[in-house]
């Protein structure tokens, strides 16, 4: 290898660093997304045993939490959907830069086309993650009715 290869190397793996960045948040999103999908279906859990058991109170009451709780869990199970397919993109984007480098065709049409793609998904994501918060606050009571 000689030294302006060492030098193309160097810049595919410049070129890659700044959609790794954005990978890494991506994977803190779906973090968040995860932990929220689970204390979803804990709260779901809790209303059915109780409904099941008849220790509801008022099963007109428990029957509408869940169905708050299925809208929630569509709308973060979506935004978990859109969050890995925009990963993913961003994953393909950082290998086809790093390929550009050894194969002498010109790859910035894939390139442009595959980050537009994920930041559409990372867009769709973030919006049915504000939904799921609204529909969150929107059902949120406190003290008591």
């Amino acid at each position: 290898m000689d030294g302006m290869q060492v030098v193309d190397i160097a810049h595919a793996i410049q070129l890659a660093l700044a959609p790794v960045f954005l990978l890494s948040g991506i994977g803190v999103l779906l973090g968040v997304l995860t932990n929220r999908l689970a204390r979803i279906v804990d709260r779901a859990r809790k209303v059915e045993d109780s409904v099941r058991n008849a220790t509801a109170p008022d099963h007109e009451d428990a029957r509408e939490q869940l169905k708050v709780a299925s809208r929630r869990a569509r709308f973060i199970n979506a935004s978990i959907t859109l969050s890995t397919i925009a990963a993913l993109l961003i994953a393909l984007v950082v290998a086809l830069l790093f390929a550009s480098t050894f194969v002498p065709l010109s790859l910035a049409v894939y390139v442009a086309v595959l980050f537009v793609l994920a930041m559409i998904a990372l867009v769709g994501a973030l919006l049915s993650f504000l939904i799921e918060v609204r529909i969150a606050t929107a059902a949120l009571r406190i003290g008591a009715r």
